[in-house]
């Protein structure tokens, strides 16, 4: 069983470990936020001699991503052969000593703060401050700054009055003999120093799995950082609408490809060197699914792709598969992306669920169709019952990703309409438009189920939503866009309208259209599924 060792150390002790390279800040801690006037009350309670808690550091020869300035300042790296120690509790004090001591500039979201103005109240009783941070209309003979007193030389004390050269020697010695409570967590696992870590901060936010993960696997002589990496992959989807992909669903997809299951548990017990060996195929693999998302599919951005998760699966495909898959293959990922979607598989035990899932990606990669144990309803009527739209519902998402196969066109002049991530974020998204505007039907009298219903949504560009259409009825703004546009009718049919007079539109009939859509968009979702009976195999 790994026991702790409870240690101390002096105060010039711990600032030369961390000014060595020796104390390091692990990359999973929150940043620096304590202000001067915090730090301040910390160097107070150590002049009068108080304990201040204990500082908790985990010995490793690990090399993690580090924050390697603390406080700002620029540290060196750990000498070769030495031990890293990790601050892995106490990192808001440690790091208020060090930029108080040296007096450092710390820079902050707004602005930077000046740990130099920190000072010593010579003429202070024990009972009051000691350490203050505001020095106005007081006599510069009665205070002197933090960083004067314990770097200060001769010249700088022999300014001071002799009757304070007492004082003076007694607060510099207070400070440099001040020991500090250490607990040394040493050769313990990341895993347990993580875990630990988590412990500790129970009141506040607890670790993810990917921080830890960012810590675990970094390699600086493989020039390999998690942190760093992932971020050039979001980068790199962004250029193609795709940046909304989080770093859990690339850690599921690793762990996927790795091991097979993608818990919590399996991702953390990942081998570090097999993480940074696969991760440039994983990258190839992810890339090569959201291409498929975006041209098979044609779903054009990430914020209507019914789940992230959804990445998974089909980077394993594409790990295993690298070229596009065709004919009966196609047709079984066909169907495997709308059942997930049209169920809304993953809305609960997302990891257990893609185990499972890829089970069946194994099958389609045999070129054999999978057997499922769920089975979508694309009927009319449940389209019609559950199409509350919510731009946040994996069911409405698949219905917008068909409407989006479609490629809208603009009904003025049939140019492809564009979707953009940011547009997409809520359901009164510029790109989004009910196509009996809502202002119309509540002033009929319309049940709001049935106004804000996916059935009335259509994907239009943010200028014609709010600048030609607005609140008009159908018959009124489409007349105008008829004029304009020779080949509406061939427009609508990418909206899946067929036909403005069988769906009642120059009638302004919402309960025909409303029907009548309902109908197309169940015919086209139908379409998508392979028929089969529930746990049987198709031959």
């Amino acid at each position: 069983m790994y026991q702790p060792e409870p240690q101390s150390m002096t105060f010039s002790t711990l600032i030369h470990e961390i000014d060595k390279g020796i104390i390091k800040i692990p990359q999973f801690q929150r940043d620096f936020v304590w202000s001067i006037d915090q730090s301040g009350r910390l160097i107070d309670s150590i002049i009068k001699g108080y304990p201040i808690g204990t500082f908790i550091l985990w010995e490793s020869q690990e090399k993690l991503r580090s924050v390697r300035n603390i406080g700002g300042a620029n540290l060196p790296d750990t000498p070769p052969g030495s031990m890293v120690q990790y601050v892995l509790d106490g990192q808001q004090r440690m790091t208020s000593l060090y930029a108080s001591l040296k007096g450092l500039n710390v820079k902050r979201d707004k602005g930077a703060d000046d740990f130099s103005a920190i000072f010593v109240d010579l003429v202070a009783d024990e009972d009051d401050p000691i350490i203050i941070t505001s020095i106005e209309e007081r006599d510069p003979s009665e205070v002197i700054s933090l960083r004067d007193l314990l770097n200060g030389g001769i010249s700088v004390l022999a300014a001071y009055p002799t009757t304070m050269y007492q004082k003076l020697e007694d607060y510099k010695n207070r400070l440099y003999t001040y020991r500090f409570s250490t607990i040394l967590l040493r050769g313990a696992s990341i895993d347990v120093a993580t875990e630990v870590f988590t412990r500790l901060n129970v009141g506040g936010k607890s670790l993810t799995v990917f921080e830890i993960m960012v810590a675990k696997t970094y390699d600086a002589d493989q020039d390999f950082d998690l942190a760093e990496k992932f971020e050039a992959l979001i980068e790199r989807l962004e250029f193609v609408g795709y940046e909304t992909i989080s770093d859990s669903t690339v850690l599921q997809t690793i762990s996927i490809l790795l091991v097979g299951e993608c818990a919590r548990k399996n991702i953390l017990k990942l081998d570090k060197q097999s993480f940074i060996n696969i991760w440039d195929q994983l990258v190839d693999s992810i890339e090569k699914a959201v291409e498929y998302f975006r041209n098979y599919f044609r779903i054009p951005v990430s914020k209507i792709l019914p789940y992230n998760a959804l990445i998974v699966p089909f980077s394993y495909f594409f790990y295993h598969h690298p070229t596009k898959p065709v004919n009966e293959m196609k047709k079984y990922l066909d169907d495997f992306f709308w059942r997930v979607s049209l169920t809304e598989r993953y809305s609960s035990g997302v990891e257990t669920k893609l185990a499972q899932d890829i089970k069946r990606i194994d099958q389609i990669l045999k070129n054999q169709l999978p057997s499922y144990d769920y089975q979508p309803d694309t009927s009319k009527d449940y389209i019609i019952n559950n199409g509350w739209f919510s731009a946040n519902r994996s069911f409405i998402k698949a219905i917008l990703c068909l409407m989006a196969y479609k490629e809208p066109k603009s009904f003025n002049d049939n140019s492809i309409v564009r979707i953009n991530n940011d547009w997409l974020k809520q359901a009164n998204s510029r790109n989004y438009h009910h196509f009996f505007p809502r202002s119309y039907l509540k002033n009929r009298g319309e049940n709001e189920f049935y106004i804000n219903h996916i059935v009335n949504i259509t994907i239009v560009d943010d200028f014609l939503n709010k600048n030609r259409i607005r609140s008009q009825a159908p018959s009124k703004y489409m007349k105008t866009f008829k004029i304009e546009n020779k080949e509406l009718d061939k427009a609508m049919k990418t909206h899946l309208i067929d036909d403005l007079e069988v769906y009642g539109i120059w009638k302004d009939d919402y309960d025909l259209f409303f029907e009548q859509r309902a109908k197309k968009i169940s015919q086209e979702l139908t379409k998508r599924i392979i028929p089969q009976k529930l746990g049987i195999q198709k031959q």
